[in-house]
């Protein structure tokens, strides 16, 4: 399970579609409707939060947003809550050691995706994340990083 930190602009059809599939597979971990993936690291961050399920339901909010602007089809209706309306501090290293593993993924899925970056100095954050300087994520697991 990854949840990107990374605004899902970046991600490439297949990336999206997995994430969709990934958030919301989550969404049911914070639920209590699924006895798998309870303990994943990337989890943290919304289990932190003062309404975890309304935290997911943010993020979810945010890439069910770059799907319609995709004119994909995801289903907002599978948003289990109303979105919480704050932001969750994200660093600076986090975002990058990301951009860094997505760019690896890229070179080998979307090459033409990855070309149309090339000037991009430090990406966005997906918008429920607030930036700011640090290192990668306590939680963050680098060496079960495949692509």
């Amino acid at each position: 399970m990854r949840l990107w930190t990374l605004h899902p602009q970046y991600l490439d059809a297949q990336g999206l579609v997995a994430l969709w599939r990934e958030a919301l597979l989550a969404q049911k971990v914070l639920l209590g409707q699924t006895r798998g993936y309870r303990n994943h690291p990337q989890l943290a961050r919304f289990r932190e939060l003062p309404d975890p399920v309304g935290g997911i339901a943010a993020y979810l909010a945010g890439i069910h947003a770059e799907a319609l602007r995709r004119n994909y089809r995801f289903d907002a209706d599978k948003i289990a809550v109303a979105p919480w309306p704050g932001q969750i501090a994200a660093t600076s290293g986090q975002l990058f050691y990301e951009w860094t593993h997505l760019c690896r993924k890229l070179e080998v899925r979307d090459p033409v995706r990855l070309a149309g970056f090339s000037d991009l100095k430090m990406p966005e954050a997906h918008p429920l994340f607030r930036l700011m300087s640090g290192d990668v994520a306590a939680w963050e697991r680098p060496q079960t990083l495949k692509q």
